[in-house]
C-alpha cells in the first residue's frame, strides 16, 4: 500500500511562521543587549559637540602644534590611543581625535550618504569650532581618503598630511561588493540586527590576521581592541557604507591629487594585504613633493609596527618649511623633497622620495642633500 506525505496543516505553517519570527526577535533583542552591554564596558573618553546637528565624539588634548588624527574602517578613534601614536604625539603637540560618523560614539543620522567630501566638510567644521588652526592631518586607511578631502578643499589651512596605507585610486575590491548588502536601506538593516553580528564574531579572527599579516596581531590590540563594540548593528553600517563607497571616494579625488602643494609624507607596509603598496606608489608619483616611506615587515596596520615613524613623520612635516610659511603657491613648484626631510637618500625622477625601512619604530632623519 502506497503511503502519501499528508499535507501541511495550515496550523503546522503558522507554526514555522511564528518560530521563524520568535527567532528573528531574539536575535534582534539579543544583539541589543550585546552592544548596550559593550557600551557599559567601553564607555566614551572623550567629549562631545554637535556639528550641523550631528553629535560627534571627539578628545581633544595637549599642548603645542595641533595634529589631527583620522582613523580607518572597522575601528573607532580609539585606535590611535592603542597602537601609541597619540601619546608620542601629545609630548609635542595638542592631539585632536575624531570617532569619525558612525563609528565609536559618533552619530550617523540618516538620509545623508555619508562620502568622504561629506565626512570631510564636517571634520572642517568641528576643527573651526575647536578653533584648531592648521593641523597636520594624519589619516589611515580609509581615514586617508577624508583627509585628502579635506586638502582638496582647504589646503591652505592645513600644515600637512601624513597619509598611511591609504587607497588613493580606484580598483576592483570584491570586499566592497560583500559589505554592500549591509549598506543597503532596508535589507541591509534586517542583517545588522540579525546575523551580521554573528557572522562578523566567525569573521573576526580572520579579519584581525588580514589588517596586521605579515606582522603579528600586538597583545596589545587584542587585549584592548573590542569586538562587541564594532559589530554593535550602528557601526556594522557605517563599516558597511563606508566599505561601499570605497571606490566611490577615491574616483571623486582622482583629479584633485595634482593640485596638492602642501607637505605629505605617505607610509605603508610592504607587505599589505588590504591595500597593497603600489596605491601608495602611485600616489607618490602623481603628487608633487611627496615623500613615500616604506616598512618592511609591516601590514595594513603600519602604525602599530611603526608608532614612532609616525609620529617622526608629523614632526618632518611640522618642520618642512612650506608648512611653517603657510601654502604660499609661489613656492609649490619647489620640489617636496627640499620641502619635507627624508629618511633616506634616493630620488624617483619627479623628486619625491620613496624610504625603505625594516619594521621597527625607527626613523632615520637624514636630509636629502
Amino acid at each position: 500500500m502506497t503511503r502519501f506525505a499528508k499535507p501541511k496543516t495550515r496550523s503546522g505553517t503558522a507554526t514555522t511562521v511564528l518560530a521563524g519570527a520568535a527567532a528573528v526577535v531574539a536575535l534582534v533583542v539579543g544583539n541589543h543587549l550585546m552592544a548596550r552591554r559593550a557600551e557599559r564596558r567601553h564607555p566614551p573618553r572623550g567629549d562631545f559637540m554637535e556639528v550641523d546637528g550631528v553629535r560627534l565624539h571627539y578628545s581633544d588634548r595637549g599642548e603645542g602644534s595641533p595634529v589631527v588624527l583620522i582613523h580607518g574602517n572597522a575601528v573607532s578613534g580609539d585606535d590611535w590611543n592603542v597602537s601609541g601614536v597619540a601619546d608620542l604625539l601629545l609630548e609635542n603637540h595638542r592631539v585632536i581625535i575624531f570617532d569619525r560618523p558612525g563609528f565609536g560614539y559618533s552619530e550617523r543620522p540618516q538620509g545623508l550618504l555619508w562620502t568622504a567630501d561629506q565626512q570631510a566638510d564636517l571634520l572642517y567644521k568641528a576643527l573651526r569650532q575647536l578653533q584648531v588652526e592648521r593641523p597636520v592631518v594624519v589619516g589611515h586607511s580609509w581615514g586617508t581618503i577624508v583627509a585628502l578631502a579635506i586638502a582638496a578643499r582647504h589646503q591652505a589651512d592645513l600644515a600637512g598630511l601624513v597619509l598611511l596605507s591609504g587607497y588613493y585610486f580606484w580598483t576592483l575590491r570584491p570586499d566592497a561588493l560583500l559589505v554592500t548588502a549591509g549598506a543597503l536601506p532596508v535589507l541591509g538593516t534586517i542583517l545588522r540586527y540579525t546575523v551580521s553580528p554573528l557572522l562578523g564574531w566567525l569573521q573576526m579572527p580572520l579579519l584581525k590576521w588580514a589588517m596586521f599579516s605579515p606582522a603579528r596581531v600586538p597583545a596589545r590590540f587584542q587585549a584592548e581592541y573590542s569586538t562587541a563594540m564594532a559589530l554593535r548593528p550602528s557601526q556594522i553600517r557605517a563599516t558597511s557604507e563606508d566599505g561601499a563607497l570605497m571606490i566611490p571616494g577615491a574616483l571623486a579625488l582622482r583629479r584633485d591629487y595634482k593640485d596638492l602643494t602642501l607637505p605629505v609624507i605617505i607610509i605603508a607596509g610592504d607587505g599589505d594585504k588590504i591595500v597593497f603598496k603600489r596605491r601608495s606608489e602611485q600616489l607618490r608619483d602623481i603628487l608633487p613633493g611627496s615623500v613615500l616611506q616604506i616598512v618592511n615587515g609591516a601590514g595594513h596596520m603600519v602604525h602599530y609596527l611603526a608608532a614612532r615613524q609616525v609620529a617622526q613623520a608629523v614632526e618632518s612635516v611640522v618642520e618642512a618649511p612650506h608648512a611653517r610659511r603657510g601654502n604660499d603657491h609661489t613656492e609649490s613648484s619647489e620640489p617636496a623633497g627640499g620641502g619635507v626631510p627624508a629618511t633616506a637618500s634616493g630620488c624617483s625622477q619627479d623628486g619625491a622620495k620613496e624610504v625603505a625601512l625594516p619594521g621597527t619604530d625607527r626613523f632615520l632623519s637624514q636630509r636629502q642633500p
